[in-house]
């Protein structure tokens, strides 16, 4: 019972952050940097964000790293709901 809840709950979690980094990538097409909502996200997003920028160059123009960072915490998600599916 526990488990499964603790699954769903990093399944949530990911999901919003997910959209978390969608929703920052959009805004930054169309805000204003110094907006208190973009500000806010911007917070939350690129702390994780920072560490995959020094590591993955720009390619032209374009920064691939939120896709990355979507990419591991989608991983990273599936790993966890599986280890703990092991443990039911």
């Amino acid at each position: 019972m526990l488990i499964s809840i603790l699954m769903r709950l990093i399944n949530i979690l990911s999901q919003f952050f997910i959209l978390l980094v969608i929703v920052k990538i959009i805004l930054s097409y169309f805000m204003d940097p110094y907006h208190p909502l973009r500000r806010t996200l911007d917070n939350l997003v690129e702390p994780l964000l920072a560490p995959i920028r020094r590591v993955v160059p720009l390619i032209g123009m374009f920064d691939f790293s939120p896709l990355i960072l979507i990419i591991l915490v989608q991983v990273l998600s599936s790993v966890l709901i599986s280890f703990l599916y092991t443990l039911r």
